[in-house]
């Protein structure tokens, strides 16, 4: 779908990245998010993945308004030079259509992530490149408890380099069916830091619950009820 086109070096910096970020005295690096608006309505990650080929995504969010897609996402960078690459993309195209690339805030991101756990109950993001406090999230995201549960939990914001064997040590003493840990990876074979996780029961995975917001690592992980079908996404994209 995407358009073939030279892309530029990843290595070259923008020329008002400096400008933007400054040398003088530290200034908090900004959440590397934008959005896209004018997405063909059978786009796909994969697509978005292409039409940013060269920058390293870590997650995109396709916009859903009544269970539809609505032609817009947003996408979260390992950086925020990145950002600024993905912003010279603005107006180029994908298919047929030309593709709005803009800055956006923290807060419209999560504000979007909100929406989708209030329509379907299992999308969550979250992004974190250190062990800060976790930031503050919409009321929605505390209602976890009343959310309809499988024998499957999504984690998300584990470290890239995480293995399976971290995941059932953090997971011990509950109830986990060893074989059905996933580790969800981008079709470039790049782990997402996400996993899908099924024990032995709907309640034990309610139970397994106690784990939300604790550590691997240095990250914080975040665990939620998830089905079986988007287990089965996750693991069909991988294998893309």
């Amino acid at each position: 779908m995407t358009e073939s086109r030279p892309y530029f070096a990843v290595n070259s910096v923008p020329s008002n990245y400096h400008q933007t970020y400054g040398y003088g005295g530290y200034q908090p690096p900004a959440f590397p998010v934008v959005r896209l608006r004018g997405l063909p309505f059978n786009c796909t990650d994969i697509d978005i993945y292409k039409f940013f080929a060269g920058l390293d995504i870590v997650d995109i969010l396709l916009v859903n308004k009544s269970g539809r897609f609505a032609g817009e996402a947003y996408v979260v960078f390992a950086g925020n030079m990145h950002v600024e690459f993905a912003l010279q993309r603005d107006r180029q195209n994908m298919g047929r259509r030309y593709v709005e690339v803009f800055r956006c805030k923290k807060q419209d991101y999560y504000g979007a992530v909100a929406a989708e756990v209030n329509y379907e109950g299992i999308y969550d993001v979250d992004y974190q490149r250190s062990p800060s406090p976790t930031p503050s999230r919409p009321k929605r995201f505390e209602d976890k408890d009343q959310m309809e549960f499988t024998e499957i939990l999504k984690l998300r914001g584990l470290p890239f380099t995480v293995k399976k064997s971290q995941i059932l040590e953090f997971f011990k003493g509950y109830q986990v069916i060893q074989d059905r840990v996933h580790i969800a990876c981008r079709p470039d074979g790049k782990a997402t830091g996400e996993a899908f996780v099924e024990f032995v029961t709907s309640e034990e995975a309610r139970k397994a619950m106690a784990k939300d917001k604790m550590t691997i690592g240095s990250r914080y992980v975040e665990l939620f009820p998830a089905t079986h079908d988007e287990a089965r996404r996750a693991e069909s994209r991988s294998r893309q």
